[in-house]
């Protein structure tokens, strides 16, 4: 690891207006992994605010891990308060220990083996609507299934029938989330631009469906297995306090849109990955026909799956949903000899960092066998790979993806190849989680 001498660290040069911004703003994950090749830490600046990048596992566990409490959510998360309110993706401290505390026995193996009967269910519904020769948006395939399968496992079967409209609602508010990091964006929202208004519909939406099931659910109280059951009843261990209407449907807002928006982007890039490579898709088939034979995928299968589960942790590690992750200084800190001052924006990058030739054989390369060389626990101990982030802010659900991810591969992978349509371009689009700007056609064929 390299170690500075209390100078600034290496930059790019920067732009007339704005420092760095509109270079990051244009193409983020090239402009990072630029300036990552610059040294461990790295500086731009961001309009007026000083940032960083660290690009070494020793300096992700510093700020992830050992001195997490110096640092809180970075800016787009906390512009994201606007819509998700206190939830667990936007609160910080006492708060969020309280409401992760409260809100971890929905996701304990138990329950997601509950919800693994409709994750199956969900994808064998899918695959049958499929026709060999169709030309499918592989993406809105994938974001239309797992929204039906967070709204099935959240809310119970109450909300199938508000999935369309729950869906278009969603899709607005992650494309605004894009609105909310600009600079100024505070002073915008108060106009009537037509993403503002976008903005509030979709919020009153989402705020009528949810609080309407809340309301309806408070009548009769009782757990019906899904996770809203799990919000309602839920006791903090400590003072016994319950969450308050406000705080189930944030909490509700932050796990329906980080629940399905991330786990449809990485099968996405799954699906496009096995198309470019015959014999790892030969080699999940393989798998698939020895474990399942004729049999439909079950959670009992899961841990005979390996090959499947490296399949889902390669192409977590080539396209991270979350493929930056932000904080901001509350005290000034020292990273790799380098101070960084109090008010500092410090990124890392799963993208970058997944993707480094000092921590990784052939990086640029889609091989599911280098998870059977090293298991995704110790990569992930050893700060080299992280996709659901680190420490007590990572993502409460990773369970539940990896489960989810595991078993609707398998379902849909059973039956069909997938293969880019022609012209199909691949390009990335870096929001708050990393989509394919270009989106995904595919064609089904029948194995």
């Amino acid at each position: 690891m390299q170690h500075g001498s209390g100078s600034k660290p290496p930059a790019l040069k920067p732009g007339l207006f704005g420092g760095h911004f509109f270079r990051y703003r244009k193409r983020p994950t090239e402009f990072l992994r630029e300036l990552a090749s610059l040294g461990d830490v790295t500086f731009m600046r961001l309009f007026g605010r000083p940032a960083f990048l660290l690009n070494h596992p020793d300096l992700v566990r510093d700020l992830l891990v050992t001195s997490n409490s110096k640092f809180v959510k970075g800016r787009a998360l906390q512009r994201a308060k606007i819509l998700l309110g206190e939830g667990l993706l936007t609160s910080e401290g006492d708060h969020h220990l309280r409401q992760r505390r409260m809100i971890q026995p929905a996701f304990h193996k138990e329950r997601i083996e509950g919800y693994a009967e409709t994750m199956i269910d969900e994808s064998l519904q899918t695959r049958d609507k499929w026709n060999d020769g169709d030309s499918l948006d592989i993406d809105k395939e994938m974001m239309r299934l797992t929204l039906r399968i967070v709204a099935r496992t959240l809310f119970s079967a109450n909300v199938e029938s508000k999935t369309d409209e729950i869906g278009a609602a969603m899709t607005d508010l992650n494309e605004l989330f894009d609105f909310l990091v600009i600079p100024f964006s505070e002073y915008l929202e108060r106009l009537p631009l037509p993403q503002v208004r976008r903005c509030r519909r979709a919020e009153a939406t989402l705020d009528r469906i949810i609080y309407g099931i809340i309301e309806e659910r408070r009548i009769h109280l009782s757990d019906e297995g899904d996770l809203l059951s799990m919000l309602m009843l839920a006791r903090d261990e400590e003072d016994g306090g319950k969450m308050t209407d406000k705080q189930v449907r944030d909490e509700a807002l932050t796990l329906f849109l980080a629940g399905h928006e991330t786990t449809a982007n990485a099968l996405t890039f799954t699906w496009y990955l096995l198309s470019q490579n015959p014999e790892a898709e030969r080699r999940l088939h393989e798998e698939l026909d020895s474990v399942l034979g004729d049999d439909t995928p079950a959670f009992s299968n899961l841990r005979d799956l390996k090959y499947t589960e490296a399949v889902f942790a390669e192409s977590m590690r080539l396209y991270p949903p979350a493929w930056a992750i932000g904080r901001l200084s509350l005290e000034d800190h020292n990273f790799g000899g380098y101070e960084v001052p109090k008010g500092s924006l410090v990124l890392t990058s799963p993208f970058v960092m997944h993707r480094d030739e000092r921590f990784w054989k052939d990086p640029e390369e889609f091989r599911p066998e280098r998870w059977q060389e090293r298991s995704v626990k110790e990569a992930g101990q050893k700060f080299i790979y992280f996709p659901f982030s680190r420490g007590v802010r990572s993502c409460i659900g990773e369970g539940f993806a990896w489960t989810e991810g595991i078993l609707l591969i398998a379902a849909l992978a059973k039956r069909w190849r997938l293969r880019l349509g022609k012209g199909q371009k691949l390009g990335l689009k870096p929001l708050i989680t990393l989509r394919p700007k270009y989106g995904m056609r595919m064609i089904a064929e029948k194995r």
